[in-house]
């Protein structure tokens, strides 16, 4: 029985790690398209953090699971957590895919896309604050 409640203890480490880990990815990418003029710049600076995003979020549902798994515990709070991963991933590619044929003499797209993206961002930081508080009130 030790060894399980090791596995619990662990995976509920790695799962907030994660999930403070993505709120910081989160907060710098909107930090950076808020602040960074030269589109290009911009662009690659969040090219280079996707991967990272995309991994850290697959940590938080992974051990998310295991948690859920392990405990035998499917309460609402936990089927939230779902479609919140889900909703991170998803949101994230669009914009990914809506930031990554944007051409120099675009101007008017980069302007349209870095709105774009600080309210992808915003909604994203918003989901996981409030997927967050419900976990710890109920």
């Amino acid at each position: 029985m030790e060894a399980g409640y090791e596995l619990i203890s662990s995976s509920i480490w790695v799962h907030l790690a994660g999930i403070f880990i993505l709120i910081g990815i989160i907060i710098f990418n909107y930090y950076t398209v808020h602040t960074q003029e030269n589109f290009f710049l911009m662009a690659k600076r969040l090219k280079k953090l996707t991967p990272y995003y995309h991994s850290i979020n697959f940590i938080i549902a992974y051990t998310g699971a295991v948690l859920a798994g392990f405990t035998h515990d499917m309460n609402p709070t936990v089927i939230l957590m779902i479609p919140t991963s889900l909703f991170l991933m998803i949101t994230e590619i669009k914009r990914y895919k809506k930031m990554r044929v944007i051409q120099t003499t675009q101007l008017q797209l980069q302007e349209e896309f870095k709105l774009f993206a600080k309210k992808i961002y915003t909604m994203q930081l918003i989901a996981l604050v409030a997927v967050y508080m419900i976990s710890k009130l109920f």
